[in-house]
């Protein structure tokens, strides 16, 4: 026995008059278009979808029992005439005449949506300009409800014209374990709570971040909250950025006169326009949401602006060159960042430049400027400054904690960024009485440095031996399991990957540790 799903009442069938479309032809005419490559559907594996719908389809009973809706164009008269009025009819008037009292299927109304608010069956300027319309973008979870009756009614009253060129199909919004969000269930969000607490663009990235094609979209308030970090790093760097001289006013400096930092980010800079504009044009919104993250986030602001500092506090032309560059780089990445960070990036764009707005400014264009030799460059010298702040962790050396080194960078590209290394290491000058306790050869150049006074030697070596046995004895308990073939045998193929991956994990902590001791002074 059915029941309501929202009053639990018992469900009663029955019988009474409908009203009906015959949709075999009309839906022919929706899958020959798609067939035809008239419209295209985004992803293209959810075409398989939308045919097991429309090759399928039954006649459609359109008239609902309700209080709202588009009532049924239809005349009763009292010696038992039935009139359709249409629309350039005349209605009927006079004793005993009635309209029928039930309203179209809501999907019926949407689906005439696309060319009746364009002033249809008129051809007006309006219909003649936005029919048919460029992408549709939708949930997959009406890709028959409403996609495929627009379909059909659009070829049909546009004399087959289908009713826009692309469909791009996202998935639907779910809570963080992937369940459908529904007041009966208790997890249901109110967005303006988050927009309230964490920043409309906050809600916006974390969304579009999540937006895969035609993939539903879990999200937790903790991921809305990093979204609000990413916010504010945006906010936080740009400023810093203003308040040390970055800016648009000019034209860029030549190549000949930046430093290997400036052309290697304006080199990653058109890459990632040229990556973005890919995605856009492919609807991947999650994909190009995280490289543009990646982009501002790491290569930015954690590596240009960092790495411009020195250059900044140096003054004189160079600093003059990298503002110019640092400029332009924030200019491009705010006008990408806009379609997803709005309203952060509006405030800061307008600032940065002096525009109007960034809704109206023009899109980036790659320029074509690829720098691959600054690009290998920079990322040595990443290399260097990475394997120097994770040794230092493994120490237990504060971040801010400066150390006495001796940087050997003769006949390495590194030469130039001496100062720069310097800065982001924390590593003060040598002095008299240094002395080397640990030696770190990476790219060809050597960062000795001398710990003594800075860590406990015994307690730090006692430290390393604790986790270097607890690894080898995670690789013995690992690889006597994976040589033991009655357990192979049995074990699904899942929990043979885990073990392995625990095996290769242990390994490679082993030789960490080793190489963390090695490095050591003896105590």
């Amino acid at each position: 026995m059915g029941h309501c799903s929202r009053c639990k009442t018992t469900i009663e069938p029955r019988l009474s008059m409908q009203w009906w479309v015959k949709v075999g032809p009309l839906a022919k005419a929706a899958g020959d278009a798609v067939r035809e490559g008239k419209v295209k559907i985004h992803p293209q594996e959810m075409e398989k979808r939308y045919f097991d719908w429309v090759d399928n389809l039954h006649d459609w009973c359109i008239s609902r029992q309700l209080w709202w809706g588009h009532r049924i164009p239809v005349w009763y008269g009292p010696n038992g005439e039935v009139v359709c009025v249409g629309p350039d009819d005349e209605v009927p008037t006079g004793e005993g005449w009635s309209q029928d009292t039930d309203v179209l299927d809501t999907w019926f109304s949407s689906g005439l949506w696309p060319f009746s608010t364009l002033g249809w069956p008129e051809q007006t300027e309006s219909l003649a300009k936005f029919y048919p319309n460029s992408v549709l973008v939708t949930g997959y979870d009406i890709l028959f409800f409403w996609v495929a009756r627009m379909m059909m009614f659009g070829l049909y009253a546009m004399d087959g014209t289908p009713p826009f060129h692309t469909i791009a199909l996202h998935g639907m919004v779910r809570d963080q374990f992937g369940k459908k969000m529904s007041k009966s269930f208790g997890n249901a969000v109110n967005p303006l709570d988050w927009m309230d607490k964490y920043g409309s663009d906050a809600l916006r990235f974390t969304l579009a971040r999540g937006a895969n094609p035609g993939v539903d979209v879990p999200i937790g308030e903790d991921w809305v909250q990093g979204s609000r970090n990413f916010a504010n790093k945006i906010w936080n760097a740009t400023r810093f950025a203003l308040m040390n001289g970055a800016t648009v006013e000019g034209e860029l400096p030549p190549v000949e006169q930046q430093s290997a930092t400036d052309r290697w980010i304006l080199s990653r800079l058109n890459a990632t326009v040229a990556e973005v504009d890919a995605l856009y044009d492919d609807y991947q919104f999650a994909k190009l949401s995280d490289a543009l993250f990646h982009f501002a986030w790491d290569e930015v602001f954690d590596w240009y602006v960092e790495l411009s500092k020195t250059t900044f506090m140096g003054g004189g032309e160079a600093a003059k060159v990298s503002g110019r560059v640092l400029g332009e780089v924030l200019d491009v990445t705010l006008r990408l960042l806009h379609p997803i960070v709005p309203f952060v990036t509006e405030t800061l764009w307008t600032t940065l430049t002096g525009g109007e707005s960034v809704v109206i400014a023009d899109w980036p264009v790659d320029s074509g400027f690829r720098d691959q030799a600054a690009e290998k460059e920079i990322e040595t010298l990443q290399s260097v400054i990475t394997e120097v702040r994770r040794f230092r962790a493994d120490q237990g050396l504060q971040p801010g904690q400066r150390v006495p080194a001796r940087l050997t960078l003769d006949d390495t590209a590194l030469a130039p960024h001496e100062a720069a290394i310097r800065q982001l290491l924390r590593l003060q000058p040598e002095g008299e009485d240094f002395a080397a306790t640990a030696t770190l050869p990476v790219a060809g150049a050597t960062v000795a440095l001398d710990l003594s006074g800075t860590i406990d030697i015994v307690a730090e070596r006692k430290r390393l031996a604790k986790d270097l046995a607890a690894a080898e004895k995670e690789k013995a308990q690992a690889g006597a399991k994976l040589g033991n073939e009655a357990f192979l045998a049995k074990a699904p193929d899942h929990v043979v990957d885990k073990i392995r991956g625990r095996l290769a994990k242990a390994d490679e902590d082993i030789a960490r540790i080793q190489a963390q001791l090695d490095r050591m002074p003896e105590a």
